[in-house]
């Protein structure tokens, strides 16, 4: 059955998103907007697409949660031997989506990756839940399982390899940091004559222009 997909869309109310408001500098207004979300209705307001190439030029997306973010760039953390892990050592190049439905909003951001540094992974590793740390050692994240009784085995595992001492950070899990080559922040308006915004350069070097919707 065909569903009349336009029918379903809300009409686009937000604020506006004037060059005056948003400034000069996009890691300011990333930090507003995010914290925007946050006071309002959005349950994950950190939550990102992340889109990453392989060695073979094949696309993936899938989401993840912004963890921290500097000058330097957006970091989260997983395990380097999945995925999204091996595309990024095969091809740096990588996009990330913001979506805040209820304030209209988005931002794109676009970049390459890179490692983040041991002593930092090592820093936000221990922040975790110890159920988190326990699960980052048992999963071989995108690997084929035989069944889930495969996982909550290797789960029980290093549960009983740990006890109830210390759990040190995977040495196959790290953090990535996207290093931002250009940023797009959108603001739903009416009529869909949106306001977008786009920055690229680099950290302190920052060029603005204004995109048509």
């Amino acid at each position: 059955m065909n569903r009349d997909l336009e029918s379903m869309r809300r009409t686009s109310t937000g604020d506006t998103l004037d060059e005056a408001s948003a400034g000069d500098d996009p890691f300011q207004l990333l930090t507003r907007w995010i914290a925007d979300a946050a006071a309002g209705e959005d349950p994950e307001p950190n939550a990102m697409v992340l889109a990453t190439v392989d060695a073979k030029g094949t696309p993936t997306a899938r989401v993840v949660l912004l963890k921290g973010f500097d000058e330097r760039g957006l970091a989260f953390y997983t395990n380097l031997e999945s995925r999204k892990g091996r595309a990024a050592a095969e091809d740096s190049r990588a996009s990330i989506v913001f979506f805040w439905q209820p304030l209209h909003r988005q931002v794109r951001v676009e970049g390459h990756l890179v490692r983040v540094s041991d002593e930092e992974s090592d820093a936000y590793f221990a922040t975790r839940p110890r159920d988190s740390q326990l699960g980052a050692w048992a999963s071989p994240q995108s690997e084929v399982l035989t069944d889930r009784a495969q996982l909550e085995a290797a789960l029980a595992e290093v549960t009983t390899r740990f006890g109830t001492g210390p759990i040190p950070r995977p040495p196959f899990w790290g953090g990535l940091r996207l290093v931002p080559e250009s940023f797009e922040f959108w603001q739903g308006r009416t009529n869909r004559l949106h306001d977008r915004l786009a920055y690229a350069g680099a950290a302190g070097a920052w060029t603005r222009t204004r995109l048509a919707p």
